[in-house]
C-alpha cells in the first residue's frame, strides 16, 4: 500500500470531498488539509447531524486519526476556535489536532482588503470576502505572519508595520482603519488558546512516514479554481491541485499512491467566470433544489448544469487521477432525462481539448449525449451491480471517456450512503 493517498476536487469545488475523506480517514493515521482557508467548506452528515468544516480536516471525527492543518493553509484563528468549540460541544475530543507553525494567519485587515479589492474590480471575481487572497499576497510579499510567530508573540512588530501600511490604503478609500493595540490584544488571546496545537508538521509527517503510518491528504476547492490551472482570474489564491499537496505539507511526490478525484453526477459552481455546461434555466433550478446546492461557506445558490467530461479529463490529466468518486448519483437519477457533455464543438469540429483561454471558451458549444433518468430508490444498493441498468449505463460512459475507474459512488447524504467499488 502507498503511504499517502490524496483526495482532490475535480471541478469548481463543493463536490462532496468531505464524505470521501471521512470514509478514507477511518483507515488513516493522519488526515491532512493542505491548502486554502475558510473560503472552503467540507460537509459531513453523521447520525443525522451535519458538520461543516472550513479549516479543520474532516478526519478529526475519527478517533485515533491525527488531524493536521498543513503549512499551505491560511488560518483565521477566530473561525478555527469556533470549529474547535463546536466539536467539543458535540462530544468530540480535539487533542488530536495539529497546526503547522508555518501556516499563515489571516488578520482583520486581510478581510477588509478582500472586500475593498472586490469593490474596485470592474469585473467581479466573486470572492468569499474571507481575506484569503490578501493573506496569500502578504505571504509572497514576505510580510506575512505565521502561526509560529503568533503563538510565540514575535509577530507584534511585523503586525504594527503591516497595519500602518494597510491603514494608508484604507484611509484613501474611506474604509475603517485598524488599531494595532486592539488587534494585538485579540490575537494574543487567540494565541493562548491555540498554542498547544501548533507544531512543526513537516517533521511530524515525515516521522509518520518513517514509521509506516498511513496519511490522507485533502485538497480544498478544486481543479478549475487552481491559481495556475483553473479558469483564471476566476480562481482561488492557492493550488488545490496535486502540486499543492506537496508544497502544502512538505511530503515528497514519491510517497503518493492513490489520487482520487471527487465529482458530482452533475456539476455546480459558486462565483463568477465561465461555465460551459451551465443550465441557467428550469433544469438548473431543478438540480439546485434536488441537490440542495447552496454554498457551505457563503450560503450562495450555486450555478448548476450537466456533467462536463472534457473538463473532467483535464482534471484527470493535471492531477494524475487514479480513481473517481462520484456523488449525487441519487440526485441526478430523479430527473427524467440526463445529459452528459462528451465534447466541445469548436469551429465546426468536435474536440476533447479543455482550455482556460477565454477566447477558446467563448467558441465552445457543449456536445451532449442523453441518458434515461428515473433511477428510482437506490439508497439500499450495496454494490455497483445492484444499481439499475440506467444508472450503470451513465456511469460506464463516464469511465469509458475519461479512462479513470470509478471507485466510490455516492447514493445519499449520510455517512454510509456510498458504494465502495471493488
Amino acid at each position: 500500500m502507498s503511504k499517502v493517498d490524496v483526495v482532490l476536487g475535480s471541478f469548481y469545488g463543493d463536490e462532496g470531498k468531505g464524505k470521501i475523506i471521512d470514509y478514507l480517514s477511518q483507515k488513516a493515521d493522519f488526515s491532512v488539509r493542505c491548502s486554502g482557508g475558510n473560503n472552503a467548506g467540507h460537509s459531513i452528515e453523521i447520525d443525522g447531524k451535519k458538520f461543516a468544516f472550513h479549516l479543520i480536516p474532516s478526519g478529526i471525527l475519527n478517533e485515533g486519526t491525527i488531524a493536521v492543518i498543513g503549512n499551505g493553509v491560511v488560518v483565521n484563528p477566530e473561525v478555527l476556535l469556533e470549529e474547535i468549540n463546536n466539536l467539543k460541544e458535540n462530544g468530540y475530543k480535539v487533542d488530536n489536532l495539529r497546526i503547522s507553525d508555518k501556516a499563515h494567519v489571516i488578520m482583520p485587515y486581510h478581510v477588509q482588503m478582500d472586500k475593498l479589492q472586490e469593490e474596485l474590480r470592474d469585473s467581479k471575481i466573486g470572492t468569499t470576502h474571507r481575506g484569503i487572497g490578501p493573506v496569500y499576497c502578504d505571504k509572497y510579499e514576505r510580510c506575512g505572519i505565521r502561526m509560529g510567530d503568533l503563538v510565540t508573540g514575535r509577530y507584534e512588530k511585523q503586525l504594527r508595520t503591516n497595519i500602518e501600511n494597510k491603514n494608508k490604503i484604507f484611509k484613501m478609500y474611506g474604509f475603517e482603519e485598524f488599531d494595532a493595540d486592539e488587534v494585538i490584544k485579540k490575537y494574543n488571546e487567540y494565541a493562548r488558546k491555540l498554542k498547544e496545537y501548533v507544531v512543526d508538521t513537516v517533521t511530524l509527517l515525515h516521522s509518520a512516514l518513517e514509521n509506516n503510518k498511513k496519511i490522507l491528504c485533502e485538497g480544498a476547492q478544486a481543479t478549475l479554481l487552481d491559481i495556475d490551472f483553473g479558469s483564471y482570474p476566476f480562481v482561488t489564491s492557492s493550488n488545490p491541485t496535486i502540486g499543492g499537496i506537496c508544497t502544502g505539507t512538505g511530503i515528497g511526490a514519491r510517497y503518493i499512491g492513490e489520487v482520487y478525484g471527487v465529482l458530482k453526477a452533475y456539476s455546480s459552481k459558486v462565483g463568477e467566470g465561465p461555465y460551459i455546461t451551465e443550465q441557467n434555466n428550469e433544469i438548473g433550478d431543478t438540480i439546485r433544489e434536488l441537490g440542495h446546492e447552496y454554498g457551505t461557506t457563503t450560503k450562495r445558490p450555486r450555478r448548476c448544469g450537466w456533467l462536463d467530461l472534457v473538463a473532467l479529463k483535464y482534471a484527470a490529466m493535471v492531477n494524475g487521477l487514479t480513481g473517481l468518486a462520484i456523488n449525487h448519483v441519487d440526485t441526478i437519477g430523479k430527473l427524467d432525462k440526463i445529459k452528459l457533455c462528451i465534447g466541445y464543438k469548436v469551429d465546426g469540429k468536435i474536440s476533447m481539448d479543455f482550455s482556460t483561454d477565454i477566447d477558446y471558451i467563448n467558441k465552445c458549444e457543449p456536445v451532449y449525449e442523453e441518458f434515461e433518468g428515473n433511477f428510482g430508490d437506490i439508497s439500499n444498493c450495496k454494490t455497483r451491480e445492484e444499481l439499475p441498468e440506467k444508472a450503470q449505463k451513465y456511469l460506464n460512459r463516464i469511465e469509458e471517456i475519461v479512462k479513470v475507474p470509478i471507485k466510490f459512488i455516492g447514493i445519499g447524504a449520510g455517512r454510509d450512503a456510498m458504494i465502495v467499488c471493488k
